[in-house]
């Protein structure tokens, strides 16, 4: 039996996964109910109520975690709109953090879009008006004298995982200020579920720099500074401050950027990513899943990835990441680093990338089409290269859409794909559904049901021979969940390019296409905590073969790490300290 000086260490020993606790004396009542990380509920045993003078405080029946479960999943299905059912959850989560996750790991298929994309969109929309307890830290310009302060809390003692964001792009939904913190929670609670990290040792972050979004300036119950967006160099000081801090009060921590716009993704990553354990999920994490799953898709369709021609609608981060990624791939398979960036074709606003085009930024530079290669082509219009255009004239093997421009992949376009491809690679990976560049059974029509599909949010079954066909959901869950359990598990003091590449074969390898070519590119959502553990492994060995792990001696080690560091929800037996005034 272990004594318990507070709760920080007592979250401590719980992801440790001690059999029974002892708490503090002055932890009992309605102090031990308000701890959504000590509640049990219902599930207080009589002895612990006793111990803990619960009695009265609860209904006198005592249940099981599984009964728990069942009551809150029955509740979770008597609402009749999915944000009403993300209100319910978040609250569930700041109520009983074991409960919550026992419930989304168990029902992870059912939860994962409610919890995550696509409703979490509508959940940062609607925070202000949802905001009830907190939950992790708000640091705004007007407080940045106290970032060091506040980031000093015991609660946060623990901390391992932090995703931060600053609201600017959240989804395709854009400025979303305060109510970008929709998305480190949403993030981390994956992490947990999927991931098992526990959730004491996880921290979201906002990074409040002011809002552009007028209707949120001009809406009373907007949480957030009122403000315009801070820009320029008092940004980045304040990035530059924050950074600080973190890396003072956590050296090894893992820090994950999470939708920084355009402007600000790529050249944050690279400044920092030198300085801390750090990785940007939209950059790196979308195109791991994006090449994992191209990776799978060329066991359907037969064409070596040496000879893949990809297409990519949207030229921003996302799309230079998955790019990029994509390039090494072909690079592994054989290609020189310059044939391999001239199979791609990124199209954003302006149209094709295209030497000589205004506004191209560094990280776009390596994969923009030289004007001979393209000075043939048949064009509508010679003025701006259109998506079409790079259909018929590059003849791309696969498509790839990062545009958050709904519609995008028209009849003519998947049409165009189809015309070319016996069995085309098309991927709108928008999200959330209000962004997809098409709907997947739009694209099963238009393609007469040879497209091979994987969409960033969850769509409907299609029909295939009569029977349904689940749709891929190639989306960032299958990564960013793996990648942090490995790096944490191996105390691994970098995050390189190299181990999102150990995770994208490691998601590859568990493709069910791999064996049956009729079958789905990616494991079932059911089995993401499997997948994570295979990421996880794979992450950690990359890692420890470049010397970035700390006290893990072999690869062999690796796996093993990573099992016992994997939280599960589970209840532990409280028992009460006879020190202090409560005896």
């Amino acid at each position: 039996m272990d004594h318990i000086a507070g709760t920080a260490e007592l979250l401590d020993r719980a992801s440790d996964r001690q059999g029974s606790l002892t708490l503090p004396a002055d932890m009992f009542g309605y102090r031990l109910l308000a701890d959504p990380r000590l509640n049990k509920g219902t599930a207080f045993t009589e002895d612990e109520r006793t111990a803990f003078r619960l009695h009265g405080l609860l209904p006198p029946t005592v249940v099981s975690i599984d009964d728990q479960v069942n009551r809150r999943l029955h509740a979770f299905r008597e609402f009749h709109t999915d944000l009403e059912r993300y209100a319910f959850l978040r609250d569930l989560q700041d109520t009983n953090e074991t409960l919550y996750y026992a419930l989304l790991g168990r029902h992870v298929e059912e939860l994962l879009p409610i919890v995550y994309t696509p409703t979490v969109g509508a959940g940062c929309a609607s925070f202000s008006r949802l905001f009830r307890k907190p939950r992790g830290v708000f640091l705004s310009i007007p407080h940045r004298s106290r970032i060091r302060e506040i980031l000093a809390n015991p609660q946060f003692d623990k901390t391992e995982v932090i995703v931060v964001t600053d609201g600017e792009r959240i989804l395709g939904l854009g400025d979303q200020g305060a109510g970008g913190m929709g998305i480190p929670i949403g993030k981390l609670a994956l992490y947990t579920a999927c991931g098992g990290i526990g959730p004491a040792t996880a921290l979201p972050i906002l990074l409040d720099v002011g809002t552009d979004n007028e209707a949120n300036l001009a809406d009373p119950l907007y949480i957030g500074w009122r403000h315009k967006r801070v820009r320029g160099e008092e940004y980045d000081s304040f990035v530059a401050e924050f950074i600080a801090a973190v890396k003072e009060r956590w050296p090894h921590v893992l820090l994950q950027w999470e939708d920084f716009a355009k402007a600000n993704a790529t050249r944050l990553l690279e400044r920092y990513r030198g300085q801390l354990c750090s990785f940007n999920d939209d950059i790196q994490g979308t195109a791991a899943v994006a090449t994992g799953a191209l990776l799978a898709a060329i066991n359907v369709t037969g064409e070596p990835m040496e000879r893949q021609r990809i297409a990519i609608l949207g030229g921003g981060s996302a799309g230079c990441g998955i790019a990029g990624l994509l390039m090494e791939a072909m690079v592994d398979a054989g290609l020189n680093p310059e044939d391999a960036a001239s199979r791609f074709y990124l199209v954003d606003k302006d149209g094709l990338l295209v030497e000589g085009m205004n506004d191209i930024v560094p990280f776009q530079r390596a994969f923009v089409q030289k004007r001979e290669a393209v000075a043939k082509w048949t064009l509508g219009n010679p003025s701006r290269i259109s998506l079409l255009d790079v259909i018929y004239n590059a003849k791309p093997t696969a498509l790839i859409g990062v545009s958050a421009q709904a519609g995008a992949f028209t009849e003519s376009v998947v049409r165009g794909m189809a015309h070319i491809n016996k069995r085309p690679i098309i991927f709108p990976l928008s999200n959330p559904v209000s962004c997809a560049e098409a709907n997947p059974a739009d694209i099963e029509r238009w393609s007469e049901g040879r497209a091979v599909i994987g969409a960033g949010s969850p769509f409907p079954p299609l029909k295939r021979g009569g029977q349904p066909f689940a749709v891929d959901q190639t989306n960032n869950s299958y990564i960013f969940p793996g990648v942090g359990l490995g790096t944490i598990a191996t105390r691994a003091t970098r995050i390189t390019d190299t181990m999102f590449m150990a995770a994208a074969k490691a998601l590859a390898g568990m493709s069910p296409a791999r064996h049956d070519p009729n079958a789905n590119l990616l494991p079932r959502v059911t089995q993401l905590s499997d997948v994570a553990i295979d990421v996880a492994i794979a992450v950690g060995k990359q890692a420890y073969t470049e010397g970035l792990t700390e006290g893990i001696d072999s690869k062999a080690d690796v796996e093993e790490a990573v099992r016992t560091k994997m939280w599960t929800p589970r209840y532990l037996a409280y028992q009460r300290s006879m020190a202090g005034p409560y005896v």
